[in-house]
């Protein structure tokens, strides 16, 4: 496969960062790779082993993305777009791609629209058509005219096979940034976030102060900052690092009355420095993020904030709601305040390993892999396996029995298309839904939409969905690696927030442990805590607690992430059926990151299900509801298939 990936940065060089990694590990994989970058070449991203071309470069002043300029300040004619234009489009006649990728374009970089629709509509009229796809990172700055967001929207719908989106919905979905519509939002693919850095072997002692700054001059204010707080407190030790585009002559008023070695350029082993730190200091852009997720330094963020820029305080605060960062305001910041907002971050706990997904260039591959191959939309054809599913329901029916179904989704936090599209699946269908919802991620959308969702009922997923398993071992927010009183304290939080942030007629007190794992004596502990039902996968009765497991994930979170093999699913499916037919039939899905395949899988599985007598749908609320529950210890199968058939 030839892939082709148009990024022009103007700002910082994270863009053409990330368009780089990407496109090494397209190269990796054996794919054959164009990255065609429209910005002023950065020394420090790695472009080795690329084919490239280098368009005229542009620039912008400040933070004015509407006036382009050349190299030399001056704003870009005519002629220079044109050349631009021209020379992108010869590119993709000469490469032939099997893939185009716009990066940010068509919900950014409007300013250069007429070229990057050029490409578009050059792929668009190549015989075979090429896949067109639009690369965006975890957070977008929407505009405040609706006409243009509608103009984004539109050009996906005409333009776009797929949205891929480099980040991690479980620590900020796209539309906390911005307000997808149905169309945009059935094309979104989630890619986990992009890092191909290596992680460093942790320090034997951490100590000291990193601090940077980007890499270029929109970090002067927290450069000076940073030289200032480091003259007042010289002891906490300093490193001070300023990016390659930041002026020699800014740098040398910056570096006046500073200790020889405190101050200097970015350097390749920046994440082994991190590593090692005590504590980190910076901005709060994409790779500074996946920095910090990566080593898990303890750091305070001052995210960039001029011209109105949204995008690095909404990832900062989502990293701060983790635990793993402290906010001070670019407003606020002065040597006093960040002296004062080190110490404060100081005497915090060290974050742990926060469960988001850094997988992002292989799964990028994967994805474009998986949309080449014809597989945007896998309905359930498996003929041979939906016929061994038939036969398992039919020998159940023979028996007299029924098979309980129930569908569960995980990691609720707040409402949109996607929500809205599972809900109305569901009600379409006639199945009540166990919506999991993450405590202290829950927006304020969430239990407006839960409002008008009557065959919605909530369940506690954990507390922040935070991995606290050691490197190595599989992930759990609950699992037995943390003293028993730290997971009694946190799902007990788990319960109150939720409580205090959800409709009361739609939640139930029913634990839903992240990634499926519970500790032994958590479990048992759950009951004094208020709760009164347990939902993971299949597992011993505990007392006090009903039970209503998972039992059928059909996401390939290891490869793909995107729809596991229907014909294995159905026939696994079955063999459970055949061996345990009166243990309940636990649909697990997760509509923040479905792609339309597993859209289609799920609905076109219930469908199927639901026409068979054998199935029975349980009612989630009778199943959990309180009158059960004051009759003692966890149902038992036969329990569960009663309350099937009676509710």
């Amino acid at each position: 496969m030839r892939v082709l990936i148009a990024v022009t940065h103007l700002l910082g060089a994270g863009h053409l960062t990330r368009a780089a990694a990407i496109a090494r590990a397209f190269a990796a994989a054996g794919h054959e790779t164009m990255l065609v970058s429209g910005g002023v070449p950065a020394p420090m991203v790695r472009q080795d082993g690329l084919r490239r071309v280098q368009l005229p470069p542009l620039r912008i002043a400040g933070t004015d993305f509407s006036t382009l300029l050349d190299p030399d300040g001056r704003p870009a004619g005519p002629a220079l777009l044109e050349r631009r234009r021209a020379l992108m489009v010869d590119t993709l006649a000469a490469f032939e791609p099997d893939a185009v990728i716009t990066e940010l374009f068509p919900f950014g970089r409007r300013a250069l629209a007429a070229e990057f629709l050029a490409l578009v509509d050059a792929a668009r009229a190549r015989r075979p058509r090429p896949l067109v796809l639009a690369s965006v990172r975890d957070v977008l700055v929407a505009s405040t005219k609706p006409e243009r967001i509608a103009q984004a929207h539109a050009r996906v719908a005409d333009l776009y096979d797929a949205v891929l989106v480099h980040g991690d919905p479980a620590l900020i979905p796209l539309e906390a940034s911005w307000p997808l519509d149905a169309v945009t939002a059935a094309k979104v693919r989630y890619t986990g976030y992009v890092d191909e850095g290596t992680v460093p072997a942790p320090a034997s002692r951490r100590s000291g102060v990193v601090v940077a700054a980007g890499s270029g001059p929109a970090g002067l204010v927290l450069l000076r900052a940073a030289a200032g707080a480091a003259r007042l407190r010289p002891d906490l030790g300093w490193r001070i690092l300023a990016g390659h585009g930041v002026p020699e002559a800014e740098l040398s008023e910056i570096d006046h009355g500073l200790a020889p070695g405190i101050l200097g350029r970015a350097q390749p082993d920046y994440r082994a420095l991190l590593a090692g730190a005590a504590l980190s200091v910076s901005q709060c852009g994409y790779n500074t993020a996946v920095d910090l997720l990566a080593t898990g330094t303890p750091a305070v963020l001052v995210p960039f904030e001029a011209g109105g820029e949204t995008e690095q305080r909404l990832r900062a605060e989502r990293l701060a709601a983790r635990g793993l960062a402290r906010v001070l305001p670019e407003s606020e910041l002065t040597p006093g305040t960040l002296v004062q907002a080190i110490a404060a971050r100081g005497v915090l706990p060290a974050p742990g390993d926060p469960g988001i997904d850094r997988d992002g260039a292989a799964r990028t591959v994967a994805l474009v892999e998986s949309l080449r191959g014809g597989e945007r939309s896998r309905p359930v054809r498996a003929k041979p396996a939906l016929d061994a599913l038939r036969r398992a329901l039919d020998a159940v029916a023979a028996r007299g029995l029924r098979v309980p179904l129930f569908w569960r989704d995980d990691d609720a936090v707040a409402g949109g298309p996607d929500l809205d599209r599972l809900i109305g699946l569901a009600e379409h269908h006639g199945v009540p839904l166990l919506l999991a919802a993450i405590p202290a991620g829950i927006d304020a959308s969430l239990p407006r939409r839960l409002e008008a969702a009557a065959g919605v009922s909530v369940a506690v997923h954990g507390l922040a969905h935070h991995n606290h398993a050691p490197p190595g071992e599989k992930r759990a927010e609950f699992g037995a690696h943390r003293p028993h009183d730290t997971l009694v304290a946190d799902a007990a939080a788990g319960l109150r927030i939720a409580r205090q942030r959800l409709p009361e007629g739609s939640l139930l007190p029913v634990f839903v442990p992240p990634w499926n794992r519970v500790a032994p004596e958590l479990a048992a502990a759950l009951p004094d805590l208020g709760y009164r039902g347990l939902s993971a996968v299949p597992g011993p009765s505990i007392p006090g607690l009903r039970r209503l497991d998972a039992t059928l994930d059909p996401i390939d979170w290891r490869g793909s992430r995107s729809l596991r093999d229907p014909e294995a699913l159905l026939r696994g499916l079955a063999a459970d059926i055949a061996g345990a037919p009166e243990r309940p039939l636990g649909l697990l899905t997760h509509h923040r990151v479905h792609d339309e395949a597993v859209w289609d899988f799920a609905g076109a599985l219930v469908a199927n299900l639901l026409r068979h007598p054998a199935i029975q749908v349980v009612d989630v609320r009778a199943h959990f509801g309180a009158s059960a529950m004051d009759k003692g210890p966890a149902a038992s199968k036969s329990q569960v298939s009663q309350i099937a058939r009676t509710g």
